[in-house]
Protein backbone atom coordinates (compact mmCIF):
# COMPACT_ATOMS: atom_id res chain seq x y z
CA UNK A 1 0.00 0.00 0.00
CA UNK A 2 2.39 3.21 -1.24
CA UNK A 3 0.25 5.74 -0.89
CA UNK A 4 -0.06 4.76 3.35
CA UNK A 5 1.97 6.50 5.46
CA UNK A 6 3.94 5.20 8.25
CA UNK A 7 1.43 3.83 10.58
CA UNK A 8 3.39 5.87 13.66
CA UNK A 9 3.32 8.72 12.04
CA UNK A 10 -0.62 8.59 11.63
CA UNK A 11 -0.81 7.42 15.35
CA UNK A 12 1.45 10.91 16.21
CA UNK A 13 -0.90 12.68 14.08
CA UNK A 14 -3.92 11.68 15.55
CA UNK A 15 -2.82 12.56 19.42
CA UNK A 16 -1.07 16.20 18.26
CA UNK A 17 -4.92 17.06 16.76
CA UNK A 18 -6.50 15.98 19.92
CA UNK A 19 -4.76 17.56 22.48
CA UNK A 20 -3.44 20.21 20.58
CA UNK A 21 -0.41 20.13 22.22
CA UNK A 22 3.02 18.37 20.79
CA UNK A 23 4.15 17.82 24.54
CA UNK A 24 0.93 16.58 25.91
CA UNK A 25 0.89 13.93 22.56
CA UNK A 26 4.71 13.33 23.39
CA UNK A 27 3.35 12.17 27.30
CA UNK A 28 0.67 9.90 26.16
CA UNK A 29 2.22 8.40 23.40
CA UNK A 30 5.55 7.67 25.67
CA UNK A 31 7.45 9.72 23.16
CA UNK A 32 10.27 12.54 23.86
CA UNK A 33 8.94 16.14 21.85
CA UNK A 34 11.55 15.67 19.42
CA UNK A 35 10.65 12.65 17.76
CA UNK A 36 6.61 13.98 17.50
CA UNK A 37 7.62 16.43 16.06
CA UNK A 38 9.47 13.97 13.40
CA UNK A 39 6.77 12.35 12.95
CA UNK A 40 4.42 15.05 12.00
CA UNK A 41 7.23 16.04 9.22
CA UNK A 42 7.25 12.81 8.01
CA UNK A 43 3.27 12.99 7.78
CA UNK A 44 4.39 16.25 6.54
CA UNK A 45 5.92 15.67 3.93
CA UNK A 46 3.54 12.53 2.88
CA UNK A 47 0.58 14.70 2.39
CA UNK A 48 2.84 17.77 0.82
CA UNK A 49 2.05 20.61 3.09
CA UNK A 50 2.03 21.77 6.91
CA UNK A 51 -0.71 19.96 8.98
CA UNK A 52 -0.30 22.47 11.72
CA UNK A 53 0.00 25.89 12.68
CA UNK A 54 2.24 26.42 15.38
CA UNK A 55 0.85 28.66 18.08
CA UNK A 56 2.46 30.55 21.53
CA UNK A 57 0.09 27.81 23.63
CA UNK A 58 0.44 25.14 21.14
CA UNK A 59 -0.34 23.99 17.57
CA UNK A 60 -3.90 23.91 15.68
CA UNK A 61 -4.94 22.15 12.11
CA UNK A 62 -4.11 23.66 8.75
CA UNK A 63 -7.22 23.50 6.36
CA UNK A 64 -5.33 19.93 5.00
CA UNK A 65 -5.16 18.95 8.47
CA UNK A 66 -9.08 20.04 9.34
CA UNK A 67 -9.62 17.17 5.91
CA UNK A 68 -7.83 14.52 6.97
CA UNK A 69 -8.40 14.23 10.83
CA UNK A 70 -12.05 12.74 10.73
CA UNK A 71 -10.80 9.84 8.81
CA UNK A 72 -7.79 8.93 10.80
CA UNK A 73 -9.43 9.35 13.99
CA UNK A 74 -12.03 6.99 12.71
CA UNK A 75 -9.66 4.29 11.10
CA UNK A 76 -7.54 4.38 14.63
CA UNK A 77 -11.06 4.30 16.35
CA UNK A 78 -11.87 1.29 14.09
CA UNK A 79 -8.79 -0.63 14.23
CA UNK A 80 -9.09 -0.18 18.16
CA UNK A 81 -12.62 -1.69 17.95
CA UNK A 82 -11.36 -4.08 15.81
CA UNK A 83 -8.82 -5.55 17.86
CA UNK A 84 -10.92 -4.94 21.49
CA UNK A 85 -13.81 -7.14 20.01
CA UNK A 86 -11.18 -10.06 19.17
CA UNK A 87 -8.81 -9.64 22.06
CA UNK A 88 -12.04 -9.96 24.89
CA UNK A 89 -14.54 -12.04 22.84
CA UNK A 90 -11.70 -14.98 23.51
CA UNK A 91 -11.58 -13.56 26.98
CA UNK A 92 -15.26 -13.02 27.62
CA UNK A 93 -15.26 -10.12 29.28
CA UNK A 94 -17.92 -7.59 29.84
CA UNK A 95 -16.67 -3.95 30.25
CA UNK A 96 -19.73 -1.50 31.87
CA UNK A 97 -18.97 2.53 32.28
CA UNK A 98 -21.37 3.88 34.67
CA UNK A 99 -21.45 6.73 37.50
CA UNK A 100 -20.86 6.40 41.02
CA UNK A 101 -24.34 6.20 42.56
CA UNK A 102 -25.91 3.68 39.91
CA UNK A 103 -23.01 1.44 40.66
CA UNK A 104 -23.10 1.19 44.13
CA UNK A 105 -26.89 1.57 44.70
CA UNK A 106 -27.97 -0.28 42.10
CA UNK A 107 -26.22 -2.35 39.85
CA UNK A 108 -24.08 -3.47 42.31
CA UNK A 109 -26.41 -5.51 44.86
CA UNK A 110 -27.77 -7.14 41.46
CA UNK A 111 -24.61 -8.03 39.22
CA UNK A 112 -24.13 -11.23 40.76
CA UNK A 113 -27.30 -12.41 39.48
CA UNK A 114 -25.86 -12.06 35.88
CA UNK A 115 -22.56 -13.63 36.86
CA UNK A 116 -24.48 -16.80 38.32
CA UNK A 117 -26.66 -16.82 34.57
CA UNK A 118 -23.45 -16.53 32.33
CA UNK A 119 -20.58 -17.81 34.50
CA UNK A 120 -18.70 -17.88 30.77
CA UNK A 121 -18.25 -14.05 31.31
CA UNK A 122 -16.23 -11.78 33.58
CA UNK A 123 -17.77 -8.62 34.00
CA UNK A 124 -15.35 -5.13 34.35
CA UNK A 125 -17.83 -1.80 36.12
CA UNK A 126 -16.04 1.37 35.54
CA UNK A 127 -16.64 4.03 37.17
CA UNK A 128 -16.40 7.90 35.71
CA UNK A 129 -18.51 11.02 35.79
CA UNK A 130 -18.10 11.51 32.13
CA UNK A 131 -19.63 9.97 28.96
CA UNK A 132 -17.30 6.84 27.82
CA UNK A 133 -15.51 6.58 24.49
CA UNK A 134 -16.77 3.44 23.63
CA UNK A 135 -13.65 2.55 20.69
CA UNK A 136 -10.68 4.81 22.98
CA UNK A 137 -12.09 3.67 26.47
CA UNK A 138 -12.49 -0.25 25.70
CA UNK A 139 -16.44 -0.32 26.77
CA UNK A 140 -19.29 -2.39 25.67
CA UNK A 141 -22.17 -1.14 27.76
CA UNK A 142 -22.70 1.98 29.49
CA UNK A 143 -25.47 2.77 31.92
CA UNK A 144 -26.01 7.10 31.98
CA UNK A 145 -28.73 9.63 32.44
CA UNK A 146 -30.08 11.60 29.83
CA UNK A 147 -32.58 12.01 27.43
CA UNK A 148 -31.13 8.89 25.07
CA UNK A 149 -30.47 10.54 22.30
CA UNK A 150 -26.71 10.21 21.85
CA UNK A 151 -25.78 9.65 17.85
CA UNK A 152 -24.87 6.20 16.66
CA UNK A 153 -25.66 4.74 19.98
CA UNK A 154 -28.09 2.25 20.52
CA UNK A 155 -30.56 3.46 23.66
CA UNK A 156 -32.78 1.55 25.88
CA UNK A 157 -34.74 3.47 28.62
CA UNK A 158 -34.08 1.60 32.59
CA UNK A 159 -36.20 4.11 34.52
CA UNK A 160 -36.81 7.49 34.74
CA UNK A 161 -34.36 9.86 37.14
CA UNK A 162 -36.93 10.70 40.07
CA UNK A 163 -36.01 12.15 43.49
CA UNK A 164 -37.43 13.02 46.82
CA UNK A 165 -36.19 14.66 49.87
CA UNK A 166 -34.75 12.53 52.65
CA UNK A 167 -33.51 12.33 56.21
CA UNK A 168 -32.58 10.54 59.11
CA UNK A 169 -34.76 10.00 62.02
CA UNK A 170 -32.02 11.43 64.35
CA UNK A 171 -31.96 14.68 62.13
CA UNK A 172 -35.91 14.45 62.53
CA UNK A 173 -36.20 14.30 66.18
CA UNK A 174 -33.14 17.31 66.46
CA UNK A 175 -35.03 19.37 64.54
CA UNK A 176 -38.43 18.31 63.98
CA UNK A 177 -40.25 17.55 60.85
CA UNK A 178 -40.89 19.86 58.19
CA UNK A 179 -44.97 20.34 58.11
CA UNK A 180 -44.83 22.21 54.45
CA UNK A 181 -42.59 21.93 51.58
CA UNK A 182 -41.45 25.29 52.35
CA UNK A 183 -40.77 24.82 56.00
CA UNK A 184 -37.10 22.67 54.52
CA UNK A 185 -36.19 26.29 53.54
CA UNK A 186 -35.51 26.60 57.10
CA UNK A 187 -33.38 23.11 57.25
CA UNK A 188 -29.83 22.57 56.58
CA UNK A 189 -29.90 21.37 53.22
CA UNK A 190 -27.58 19.05 51.85
CA UNK A 191 -25.82 20.55 48.09
CA UNK A 192 -28.50 23.65 47.50
CA UNK A 193 -26.87 24.22 44.99
CA UNK A 194 -28.27 21.17 42.63
CA UNK A 195 -30.35 22.02 40.16
CA UNK A 196 -32.83 19.10 40.92
CA UNK A 197 -33.39 21.48 44.64
CA UNK A 198 -34.64 24.02 42.24
CA UNK A 199 -37.06 21.67 40.57
CA UNK A 200 -38.31 19.81 43.71
CA UNK A 201 -39.10 23.23 44.77
CA UNK A 202 -41.54 24.06 41.84
CA UNK A 203 -42.92 20.92 41.74
CA UNK A 204 -43.85 20.82 45.27
CA UNK A 205 -45.38 24.37 44.64
CA UNK A 206 -42.50 26.70 46.60
CA UNK A 207 -42.40 30.30 45.53
CA UNK A 208 -39.10 30.89 43.40
CA UNK A 209 -36.27 32.66 44.04
CA UNK A 210 -35.74 30.15 46.78
CA UNK A 211 -34.54 31.80 50.11
CA UNK A 212 -32.31 29.12 52.19
CA UNK A 213 -31.74 30.46 55.70
CA UNK A 214 -29.33 28.05 56.89
CA UNK A 215 -25.56 27.07 55.80
CA UNK A 216 -25.71 23.77 53.67
CA UNK A 217 -23.74 20.65 52.89
CA UNK A 218 -21.94 20.52 49.87
CA UNK A 219 -21.16 16.89 48.10
CA UNK A 220 -20.22 15.32 44.91
CA UNK A 221 -22.57 12.59 44.07
CA UNK A 222 -26.19 11.56 45.07
CA UNK A 223 -24.59 8.14 47.07
CA UNK A 224 -22.69 11.41 49.16
CA UNK A 225 -25.82 12.99 50.26
CA UNK A 226 -27.87 10.13 51.29
CA UNK A 227 -24.31 8.61 53.33
CA UNK A 228 -24.48 12.29 54.63
CA UNK A 229 -28.00 12.36 55.56
CA UNK A 230 -28.02 9.12 57.07
CA UNK A 231 -25.47 10.48 59.26
CA UNK A 232 -28.00 12.77 60.48
CA UNK A 233 -26.46 15.96 59.03
CA UNK A 234 -28.85 17.25 56.96
CA UNK A 235 -31.96 16.31 54.46
CA UNK A 236 -30.52 14.97 50.71
CA UNK A 237 -32.29 14.53 47.27
CA UNK A 238 -31.96 11.24 46.31
CA UNK A 239 -33.63 8.85 43.71
CA UNK A 240 -36.10 6.21 46.53
CA UNK A 241 -35.15 2.99 43.92
CA UNK A 242 -31.41 3.93 44.94
CA UNK A 243 -31.46 3.85 48.49
CA UNK A 244 -34.83 1.48 48.58
CA UNK A 245 -32.87 -0.77 51.37
CA UNK A 246 -31.80 2.86 53.81
CA UNK A 247 -36.21 3.39 53.32
CA UNK A 248 -37.20 -0.10 53.93
CA UNK A 249 -34.85 -0.34 57.33
CA UNK A 250 -35.73 3.02 58.15
CA UNK A 251 -31.89 4.77 58.30
CA UNK A 252 -33.79 7.24 55.96
CA UNK A 253 -37.18 8.84 55.70
CA UNK A 254 -39.08 10.51 52.94
CA UNK A 255 -40.38 13.69 53.90
CA UNK A 256 -43.57 14.23 51.75
CA UNK A 257 -45.48 12.51 48.99
CA UNK A 258 -43.43 14.57 46.37
CA UNK A 259 -41.30 13.72 43.50
CA UNK A 260 -39.36 15.36 40.65
CA UNK A 261 -37.56 14.46 37.76
CA UNK A 262 -35.25 16.74 35.54
CA UNK A 263 -36.92 15.31 32.20
CA UNK A 264 -34.26 12.85 32.35
CA UNK A 265 -34.33 8.84 32.96
CA UNK A 266 -31.74 6.46 33.19
CA UNK A 267 -30.36 4.72 30.21
CA UNK A 268 -28.19 1.29 28.62
CA UNK A 269 -26.08 2.56 25.75
CA UNK A 270 -23.91 0.80 23.63
CA UNK A 271 -22.48 1.38 20.16
CA UNK A 272 -25.14 0.40 17.30
CA UNK A 273 -22.54 -1.73 15.47
CA UNK A 274 -21.88 -3.57 18.66
CA UNK A 275 -25.70 -4.65 18.85
CA UNK A 276 -25.53 -8.11 18.26
CA UNK A 277 -22.41 -9.04 20.22
CA UNK A 278 -23.34 -11.86 22.04
CA UNK A 279 -22.36 -10.57 25.77
CA UNK A 280 -24.10 -7.17 24.60
CA UNK A 281 -27.12 -8.81 23.94
CA UNK A 282 -27.09 -10.86 27.07
CA UNK A 283 -26.55 -7.74 29.47
CA UNK A 284 -29.43 -5.90 27.57
CA UNK A 285 -32.05 -8.24 27.91
CA UNK A 286 -30.61 -8.77 31.69
CA UNK A 287 -30.87 -5.36 32.65
CA UNK A 288 -33.87 -4.78 31.32
CA UNK A 289 -35.61 -7.56 32.83
CA UNK A 290 -33.77 -5.88 36.11
CA UNK A 291 -35.37 -2.43 35.81
CA UNK A 292 -39.31 -3.81 35.16
CA UNK A 293 -38.81 -5.83 38.08
CA UNK A 294 -36.89 -3.60 40.68
CA UNK A 295 -39.55 -1.66 42.61
CA UNK A 296 -40.66 2.08 40.98
CA UNK A 297 -38.89 4.85 42.81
Amino acid sequence: MPDLPPLPAIRVFEAVARHGNLTRAAAELNMTQSAVSYQVKLLEQHVGGPLFLRRARGVELTQRGRQIDPAVRQALADLTRSFRQAREAAGHVLAISTMQTIAGNWLAPRIGRFQLAHPELAVRIEISPRFTDFAGDGIDVAIRSGRGDWPGLACHRLFDQLFTPVASPAYLEREGRPDAPAALLDHVLIDPTDDWWGIWFRAAGVAQPLKIARPSVAVDTQQMAASVAMAGHGVALVTPRFEADCLASGKLVTLFDITAQAGSSYYLAYPEENRNLRKVKLFRDWVLAEAVNADPG
